[in-house]
């Protein structure tokens, strides 16, 4: 009968044991990043690193001390608030980093067995993004409304889409942008997203509102230099930042006029119409609840 030798069975015997001990280890505790991969910047470049370090009824709670290795250098962790299986590290990111890769340890211990143990992650990531969306000041508006959007590492190339529907963007500054609601069918909901520099960040889902709105008079006759007033009304109250009412002529030449703008809050504006060149042709308004249009002629 074939024998194995003495020592041989001894180094068998001692993998079989390391490969249980990490396998009763993974049984006992399981650790779980909650940190995202990619977060965003903030001025101070202080960033809270956060894992899960859940056990079985097994371990001794008191005997669970959770560690983050990053950077070469072993930090204890702080148990969260949320919870108590959550910890995490305030991680201070050195001047002219984006990333760090970092991993967790963990002693504990099991009952009845005064011997500690230790599991390990695997290495994780993160990177920080000084480019992307907070929020949108609203959800839902009516064509023609300016709403703004709050982030970080927005520049002037910068465009809102509506869908595959580009808006009139305005940057504001590298926090803001703002937007008017193109004129695309009311009643329904379309994906927001902010494109520029290569890259794509998605706001939300943001809904169309029907709005109609009153122009008076309903035709205007000048003649060259003259001007007459035009006044737009609406339903309610503009929202906050205001609305632009789109308008649209056939007779470039004939009219001259600023663009129509409603002032937050308010329910009406008048504008200026002047005579151009000799023509007549008609002024083109467009609203979510449909299209009007005025008469214009201008004589000699």
């Amino acid at each position: 009968m074939h024998k194995t030798p003495f020592p041989h069975a001894s180094r068998i015997f001692s993998a079989l044991a390391a490969a249980f001990m990490l396998l009763l280890a993974g049984c006992n505790l399981t650790i779980t990043n909650l940190t995202p991969v990619t977060v965003p910047q903030n001025p101070s470049q202080i960033y809270t690193i956060t894992a899960s370090f859940r056990t079985s009824p097994s371990v001794e709670t008191a005997s669970v001390k959770p560690r983050i290795v990053i950077d070469g250098q072993s930090h204890e962790m702080s148990r969260s608030s949320v919870g108590n299986d959550i910890w995490e590290f305030d991680y201070q990111l050195p001047a002219g980093r984006a990333t760090a890769s970092y991993y967790f340890i963990c002693d504990y211990s099991t009952k009845g067995n005064p011997d500690t143990a230790e599991a390990y992650s695997e290495l994780q990531h993160m990177n920080i993004s000084g480019r992307y969306v907070i929020r949108s000041e609203a959800s839902r508006a009516p064509v023609g409304s300016r709403v703004s959007i709050l982030g970080a590492g927005f520049t002037s190339y910068d465009i809102v889409y509506f869908d595959q529907t580009p808006t009139r963007t305005v940057f504001e500054s590298p926090s803001s942008l703002s937007f008017f609601v193109p004129t695309v069918e009311p009643g329904r909901n379309y994906k927001l997203s902010v494109r520029g520099s290569g890259v794509t960040l998605e706001v939300g889902s943001f809904r169309v509102d029907a709005i109609s709105f009153q122009v008076t008079p309903s035709a205007l006759f000048l003649r060259p230099g003259e001007q007459q007033a035009l006044t737009f009304t609406i339903p309610q109250p503009a929202p906050a930042g205001g609305m632009l009412i789109d308008v649209t002529t056939d007779v470039k030449d004939s009219v001259v006029m600023p663009e129509v703008f409603v002032q937050a809050n308010a329910s009406s504006v008048t504008i200026p119409v002047q005579g151009g060149k000799p023509g007549t042709g008609s002024l083109f308004f467009r609203s979510s609840a449909g299209e009007s249009t005025v008469n214009v002629t201008v004589t000699k």
